[in-house]
């Protein structure tokens, strides 16, 4: 069940993303504030060279650099003004052209740090940690959310600088000029920003919906992708275009129902803008216009563009805020992610595991952590080195719980597990699960060759070795009867191999690690019984390795030093099979059932 009421604490996790592009994120304001002031220059020359130039009047003084430009006339005033408001466009021009470069490579290393903290997490998440949440979801807040976590990076270090600075500098300005027309879009910055502010308010929570329903329909995509021979085998397409097409309506009215309220914010912007710019030249119009003019053309024209400066702004900001609330939503799942507590940690240890040897003493584990719901009771077992242990039992009975808890990859709940001697929490991680290798019955395989995938037991496997291993778990000769032969690539999750050859491939790996201690879970459940008896026979000959087998038929585990059978998470009996036939009537019943079935065949 995907864990969704725990929120996380801020930003605290995002502040190491920016370790290795420190420069572009300080680089980028620097520019920003030398285009914005630039910016602002350029109505104030445009006012120049209205008042100065086209309509120069007796009474108009020149101030500043202006005073000083050789000019005769007007044309080469107005030459002089025009190449100095060029030379500020350019210079404005690429000082934003490098501030969006700067802010590009800032905000993806930020997203490439905040994607590589995420995954490295999960990496590291136990088995009870990732129950807590779905596949699709995880990979959607590595993804999607971290999309949105890069975009409001690169807003902040642009806008959120940009938007202020232009917003205070073109208000002095315009101050400057006139006080009395200033405080007109001084009035409409309350108008601008309450609205906003609502929205931002109700909008926070309809995102959050928004992303819940992306994880659905993802979470639909990859079922689909999983499952697409079972679905084509039933002939079951239409039934999940169905599915699909109402999880993706679903989102769309979800994101239809969350982007319509911010429809709002563009009308409400620019009437607000268009309102003051209206009555600015209303104002300033008649005051040009008297005899004894305090305001002049050129005044008013950089009033106009200076208030919409100021506007336009506030409009970036408002727009800012809209974006916050919608990465907020995205923050809050990439939190939640950091904030899960990992509950298996790995102390720093000096112990090795000498043999495979394994003691269960008073062993309790429950999947919800509640010690009165119980998936294993009381489990006391001890296997000795080198020893072939069969585990038997009807499906939900814990036998794959039980072999899970030997490498850690779930914890006990009570009691203890000893291995070589030592408390498995005694262990470093990686010493414990380099001992211990597992091949479940439905292990993965990855895109790569065959000679990649057996690496995975030992990065440092000979040629020599990984054949040898592959004999032993009876993949050699289908190996070598690929045109390719080791080398074929297997593609994702081996999609081009049987699932018996799938499963002797991965027998091959584990036996690559040259474990203490090998765990079969129903592992050979689709090899024929003949190739099930070689590798059984292969195995027998790995005298150091103590073998764990859990099984759904006899024969498998028949011959192994003891038995384990397995009722309602207890152990109901140990033995051999000539010992459980007298002794154990749930073996004996699943023994003689078994017969009858093969004696029908």
């Amino acid at each position: 069940m995907e864990k969704t009421k725990k929120k996380g604490p801020g930003v605290k996790y995002l502040k190491p993303c920016i370790k290795g592009y420190v420069l572009p994120s300080v680089m980028t304001p620097v520019l920003i504030i030398f285009e914005v002031a630039l910016e602002v220059i350029i109505p104030l020359l445009m006012a120049a060279l209205v008042d100065g130039g086209l309509y120069r009047e007796e009474t108009y003084q020149l101030k500043g650099i202006l005073s000083r430009l050789p000019y005769t006339n007007n044309l080469q005033f107005i030459l002089w003004v025009g190449g100095l408001m060029a030379i500020a466009s350019m210079l404005s021009l690429l000082c934003g052209a490098f501030a969006a470069r700067t802010s590009a490579v800032a905000s993806m290393g930020f997203a490439k740090n905040l994607r590589m903290k995420i995954f490295d997490k999960i990496l590291n998440f136990s088995f009870r940690n990732t129950d807590k949440f779905r596949t699709s979801s995880l990979v959607m807040r590595a993804t999607t959310d971290v999309n949105n976590m890069q975009n409001t990076y690169q807003q902040i270090i642009r806008i959120m600088v940009r938007a202020p600075i232009m917003m205070v500098l073109a208000a002095i300005m315009a101050f400057r000029i006139d006080v009395s027309l200033s405080f007109i879009f001084v009035a409409a910055i309350p108008l601008i920003l309450v609205p906003i502010l609502l929205l931002v308010l109700i909008g926070h929570k309809r995102f959050r919906r928004m992303l819940k329903k992306y994880d659905a329909m993802n979470a639909a995509v990859q079922e689909n992708l999983i499952g697409a021979r079972v679905v084509k085998s039933f002939v079951r397409e239409p039934y999940k275009t169905e599915k699909f097409n109402r999880s993706a309506d679903d989102l769309m009215k979800t994101q239809i129902y969350a982007q319509k309220l911010f429809s709002l914010s563009n009308p409400i912007q620019l009437g607000i803008m268009w309102g003051a710019t209206i009555v600015m030249l209303l104002l300033g119009g008649r005051r040009i216009a008297v005899p004894d003019a305090t305001l002049r053309i050129g005044e008013l024209t950089a009033m106009i563009q200076y208030s919409t400066q100021v506007i336009t702004s506030l409009t970036m900001v408002s727009m800012i805020a809209i974006m916050l609330s919608m990465s907020r939503a995205s923050l809050d799942r990439i939190n939640e992610v950091f904030e899960e507590k990992i509950d298996i940690d790995s102390p720093e240890s000096d112990l090795t595991v000498e043999t495979g040897e394994i003691e269960f003493d008073h062993v309790n584990f429950s999947y919800s952590d509640n010690p009165d719901v119980l998936n294993l009771k009381d489990v006391n077992l001890h296997i000795l080195p080198g020893q072939t242990v069969g585990v038997i039992g009807g499906t939900g009975e814990g036998k794959s719980t039980l072999v899970q808890m030997i490498p850690r990859l779930y914890d006990v709940l009570s009691g203890s597990i000893r291995v070589s001697g030592h408390d498995v929490r005694e262990y470093g991680l990686k010493e414990l699960r380099d001992s211990v290798s597992m091949v479940l019955q439905k292990n993965m395989l990855f895109s790569g060759s065959i000679r990649n995938n057996m690496r995975w037991g030992n990065p440092n496997a000979s040629d020599e070795q990984i054949e040898a291993a592959c004999r032993l778990a009876c993949a050699d000769e289908f190996v070598r009867a690929f045109p390719d032969g080791y080398d074929t690539d297997l593609g994702q999750g081996g999609c081009n191999v049987s699932g018996g050859q799938k499963q002797r491939l991965c027998i091959a790996r584990a036996l690559l690690k040259q474990p203490k201690i090998l765990i079969l879970d129903d592992s050979t459940s689709a090899v024929d019984t003949a190739t099930e008896a070689k590798i059984r026979e292969g195995l027998s000959k790995l005298k150091n390795m103590t073998k764990i087998v859990i099984a759904q038929r006899i024969t498998s585990i028949m011959n192994a030093d003891q038995i384990v059978v397995m009722e309602r998470g207890t152990i109901s009996d140990v033995g051999t099979h000539a010992e459980l036939m007298q002794r154990s009537t749930i073996y004996r019943e699943v023994y003689e059932s078994q017969v009858r079935e093969e004696a029908n065949a």
